[in-house]
């Protein structure tokens, strides 16, 4: 497991064999100004398995952030040893609570899930997430869960 506030939770799935994964992780009242990501969870392209299970992002603010809430379970750069595939690294319970700030993108919210793995159990409380002082937008791909309270961008679960 790697844990850096300026990459990630993740890389899981690149190393070829099955990984023990990563469990019961908190995150709280972090501040992320002009970076390239937020919060976020990653896992390889690969079949390799592993879980991620038991997140909680809560009480951070987003200043000019690209990718402030993000789960990219397709990680493939430069679709180098991992083309075509999806990640077999179940992502589930992750939880996203009083985050707020702006968007360096309209994209704020991006859930790239695994087609042959989809991610289950994401839920977002009181997020507000602006682009340009206007609502941001969310974008979910096989990605399961529920949203409450108030909500910008508008959920996609």
């Amino acid at each position: 497991m790697c844990l850096n506030f300026l990459d990630s939770i993740g890389s899981l799935g690149k190393g070829g064999s099955e990984e023990p994964g990563v469990q019961n992780v908190t995150v709280k009242s972090t501040v992320f100004s002009g970076t390239q990501n937020g919060l976020r969870i990653k896992t390889w392209g690969t079949n390799t398995k592993g879980f991620v299970n038991g997140v909680t992002f809560m009480d951070s603010v987003m200043q000019n952030v690209q990718n402030p809430i993000i789960i990219d379970q397709n990680y493939c750069p430069h679709d180098n040893g991992c083309p075509g595939q999806s990640s077999h690294v179940r992502v589930s319970q992750v939880k996203y609570v009083g985050i707020r700030g702006t968007s360096a993108t309209k994209e704020a919210v991006n859930f790239d899930c695994s087609p042959s793995n989809p991610c289950s159990g994401i839920s977002m409380k009181d997020i507000k997430l602006t682009y340009q002082n206007q609502p941001a937008q969310s974008s979910c791909k096989h990605a399961a869960g529920f949203a409450s309270g108030f909500m910008i961008p508008p959920s996609c679960l």
